[in-house]
């Protein structure tokens, strides 16, 4: 995907091989700020519901109260979490714009919860 969504960094990095090659290394990605934890979170499957039911009637939404919407989940999921509310949005609060235009670009990325996560942070 073109955006780095939810601020999740992830590093390629090749395994060494034992034996000699003539292809180049597979990258494999290294979750290293919990993104793993994040997609368990039930209040970012939360997020990806209320993504599903804001674009079920088209592509032309009201942007502006999705991320209010979105934005509420955000502080849910720090509350739950013991962390700062407003440092969350601080974190997040590109997201909502981003996933708009992600979902406007290839709008097969709500078909799953799966997809969804892959457009946000990247592949498992």
């Amino acid at each position: 995907m073109k955006h780095p969504l939810l601020v999740i960094a992830a590093l390629l990095v090749t395994a060494g091989c034992a034996h000699e090659s003539h292809q180049a290394p597979q990258p494999t990605t290294v979750d290293i700020q919990g993104a793993g934890e994040w997609k368990r979170s039930p209040h970012m499957r939360a997020y990806y519901e209320e993504t599903v039911k804001t674009f079920a009637m088209g592509m032309d939404i009201d942007v502006d109260a999705y991320e209010a919407r979105s934005f509420g989940i955000f502080r849910e999921f720090a509350r739950a979490n013991g962390m700062n509310e407003e440092g969350m949005l601080d974190h997040l609060k590109l997201i909502p714009r981003q996933v708009v235009g992600i979902v406007k670009e290839n709008p097969a990325v709500l078909n799953d919860y799966d997809a969804f996560w892959a457009a946000l942070a990247g592949p498992d």
